[in-house]
């Protein structure tokens, strides 16, 4: 049985009991190295997580009569790897445990509702800045190509200045949350979801 668990935006206490269940009795887990490094007491087989995906579903597809548990950061269906993996299992071999994603843990401490938001990823693909700024409440998982500054400035070409909510390293010790006008962006923050008020 293959489950997709979402673990949440990084810190342990953000898991929900079912995924720490489903962890705790896994055979395999695979995940990024970040992702194995916060279960490396489990006592099951791991398998790193890269860009051959084709490769990993063929491997999982081997293994199916094992306990395989895929770690995703977040939720596994925002713009996590549960899409890619229920387009190539059926839904009899495949389970998934949906997690806190870092939206919704950037919207809870910013006071955000989710009313109404719109949202969109940089992660590996082109954002059409278009389509965003016609909307006026976003959230966007970025990239480190395509992060806070890149959307600031594409707001800021088309003649807005919009809020941008900038959190860093969610969950973490170093966790920082930033509320600034698009003007005020700076060029570089670390991991980071973006929420942007384009309200007008």
């Amino acid at each position: 049985m293959l489950t997709v668990v979402g673990i949440g935006p990084g810190a342990a206490e953000y898991l929900t009991f079912q995924a720490r269940i489903t962890i705790d009795e896994a055979q395999i887990l695979v995940g990024g190295a970040r992702q194995l490094a916060l279960f490396a007491d489990s006592e099951a087989q791991t398998r790193l997580l890269d860009s051959d995906l084709d490769g990993l579903i063929a491997w999982i597809g081997e293994r199916l009569s094992q306990k395989i548990v895929v770690l995703a950061s977040g939720d596994p269906l925002v713009y996590g790897i549960g899409k890619r993996l229920s387009a190539s299992f059926p839904p009899e071999q495949l389970r998934i445990i949906p997690g806190i994603s870092s939206i919704q843990y950037l919207c809870a401490k910013a006071t955000v509702d989710m009313n109404d938001l719109w949202i969109t990823s940089s992660h590996g693909r082109e954002p059409d800045f278009n389509a965003i700024v016609a909307h006026q409440k976003v959230a966007m998982v970025t990239d480190t190509i395509i992060g806070p500054h890149a959307i600031a400035q594409a707001f800021l070409m088309r003649g807005l200045n919009p809020t941008l909510i900038i959190g860093e390293n969610l969950s973490s010790a170093d966790e920082r949350i930033h509320r600034l006008r698009a003007a005020d962006v700076a060029e570089s923050y670390s991991m980071n979801v973006v929420i942007i008020l384009n309200e007008r």
